[in-house]
């Protein structure tokens, strides 16, 4: 049987202008450290206004930095504990 001991929430906040929506995406953990991240999209002139559009994109963005991020962390947590350095964690 398997137990959730954790839980992670991730927070976005977005910031849109005429042509360019701005995502922050933090997510704080159990040990008290935050992760913040960030994301663009920008609009072509010729494009159509989809604000959810440009909120979908830079979401995305912010959350692949968000996980690049962990990825790094968790690789320096790794070399801390071993001593040694390791090889790079890749997506």
């Amino acid at each position: 049987m398997m137990h959730t001991t954790v839980g992670w929430h991730v927070e976005m906040e977005f910031q849109e202008d005429d042509d360019r929506t701005r995502a922050v995406a933090m997510v704080r953990l159990p040990d008290g450290s935050e992760v913040r991240a960030h994301g663009q999209a920008s609009r072509q002139r010729t494009d159509s206004n989809q604000p959810r559009v440009g909120e979908e994109i830079a979401g995305a963005r912010a959350l692949n930095d968000l996980a690049m991020q962990m990825l790094a962390k968790a690789h320096g947590e790794i070399d801390a504990a071993s001593g040694r350095t390791s090889h790079p964690i890749h997506v």
